[in-house]
C-alpha cells in the first residue's frame, strides 16, 4: 500500500489545507508515503513529510503581503468593509522601467522558503523513504514538470518550490536551465493522476475550491481585475479536468480516492495574505475534515448511528414484513 497526500494550488487558501492535513495526520494518524503539491501545496509538502505541523501552522498564519512580495503590484483598499484590490501603478511602472517581465516581484517569498525549508529538513526527508514532489509549468517547453526532492539539490528544490508558487505575471518568473517556469497550477492544479502514476494506491486530495461553482463575478473594472477573472476562469476548468482525469484513473485501477473541498468560498483573491483570515481558515479546515470523517464513519459503522435511528429502521422493516 502506498498512500499519497495531494494538495492543490490556492495561494493564501493553503491555510485551509493545513487544517485538513493536521486533522488527517494527527487525529486520524494517517501516514503517507508520497506528498505531492502544486503552488501553495508545494510550499507545504516538506513540512508535512516531516510531520512538522506546528511549524507549518506558524508559517501559514503569520504571512502578509510583505512576506511574499518584494515589489507588490497591488493596493488593497477597504470598501464597505470588504477588501478590494487595485493596481499599484507606481510599483508596476517601476518593474517595467527596470526591464522586468512581470508586474510584481516575489523575491521575499524565495527568501522565506530558504528560511522555513532548511537544508536540515531537506536532508531529513532524503534520509527517509518518503517521496516529496512539486509541480511547475515549463513555459518554454510548454509542458508540466514534476520535481522530486530525491532528484534535486537543496538549492534546486527551493527554486522549484518558488517557481511552483509564482503566479505570473503578478509574481516573479523563474528562469532556470535556459527555460522560464511559472505556477504549476497553470497546467496541473491538483495532480491526482501524477500520484497514481507514481504508484499511489490510496490518495487524499485537498482541493482549495468548492465542489460546485458558487460565484458569479462582478464585471472587471481595470486590467488587473480582468486578468484575475481570466486566470480564475482558466484555473477552474484546469482543476475540473484534473479531477475528472484523476477520478477515471483511480476508478480504472481500483484506487481509493478521497476528495476534500472547501465547503464555502474562502476568498475571491488568493494573493491577499491576511493573517487573521488565514488563522480562521486553518481552524475551518481542521473542523471540516473532522466533520467529513465522522460522517464517513457513521455511514459504515452501525455503532456510531444514533440509537433512535436504528430503532426507527427496525420498525420500518417489521412493518414491511
Amino acid at each position: 500500500m502506498k498512500k499519497a497526500l495531494v494538495i492543490s494550488g490556492g495561494g493564501s487558501k493553503g491555510a485551509f489545507a493545513g487544517g485538513v492535513a493536521q486533522y488527517l495526520m494527527e487525529k486520524k494518524k494517517k501516514q503517507y508515503d508520497l506528498f505531492l503539491g502544486t503552488s501553495t501545496g508545494s510550499l507545504m509538502v516538506s513540512h508535512l513529510a516531516l510531520g512538522m505541523l506546528d511549524e507549518l501552522k506558524e508559517l501559514y498564519t503569520n504571512v502578509n503581503q510583505k512576506t511574499i512580495f518584494s515589489n507588490n503590484p497591488f493596493k488593497i483598499k477597504k470598501i464597505a468593509g470588504e477588501k478590494v484590490i487595485t493596481i499599484n501603478h507606481l510599483n508596476t511602472f517601476w518593474n517595467f522601467i527596470n526591464g522586468r517581465k512581470t508586474f510584481g516581484e516575489s523575491k521575499n517569498l524565495r527568501a522565506l522558503i530558504k528560511r522555513k525549508i532548511t537544508k536540515e529538513m531537506y536532508l531529513q526527508i532524503k534520509a527517509t523513504n518518503k517521496e516529496v514532489v512539486v509541480t511547475v509549468s515549463n513555459l518554454t517547453a510548454n509542458k508540466i514538470e514534476y520535481k522530486a526532492i530525491s532528484a534535486c539539490s537543496y538549492e534546486d528544490f527551493c527554486d522549484w518550490i518558488w517557481g511552483s508558487c509564482n503566479y505570473v505575471p503578478f509574481m516573479s518568473l523563474l528562469e532556470k536551465n535556459h527555460c522560464q517556469y511559472a505556477d504549476g497550477g497553470f497546467g496541473s492544479l491538483i495532480p491526482i493522476r501524477e500520484a497514481i502514476l507514481r504508484g499511489a494506491t490510496e490518495i487524499d486530495a485537498i482541493i482549495l475550491e468548492t465542489e460546485v461553482t458558487q460565484i458569479n463575478r462582478m464585471p472587471a473594472t481595470n486590467p488587473f481585475s480582468l486578468l484575475f477573472d481570466v486566470f480564475d476562469f482558466m484555473l477552474v476548468h484546469v482543476e475540473k479536468h484534473n479531477i475528472t482525469i484523476g477520478k477515471l484513473a483511480a476508478s480504472h485501477k481500483g484506487i481509493q480516492l478521497n476528495l476534500y473541498y472547501t465547503p464555502t468560498i474562502l476568498t475571491t483573491n488568493s494573493l491577499v495574505f491576511d493573517k487573521k483570515l488565514m488563522k480562521k481558515w486553518w481552524k475551518s479546515g481542521y473542523n471540516y475534515a473532522k466533520t467529513k470523517e465522522e460522517q464517513k464513519m457513521s455511514e459504515f459503522r452501525p455503532d456510531l448511528i444514533p440509537k433512535e435511528e436504528i430503532e426507527d429502521g427496525i420498525d420500518i422493516l417489521k412493518s414491511k414484513n
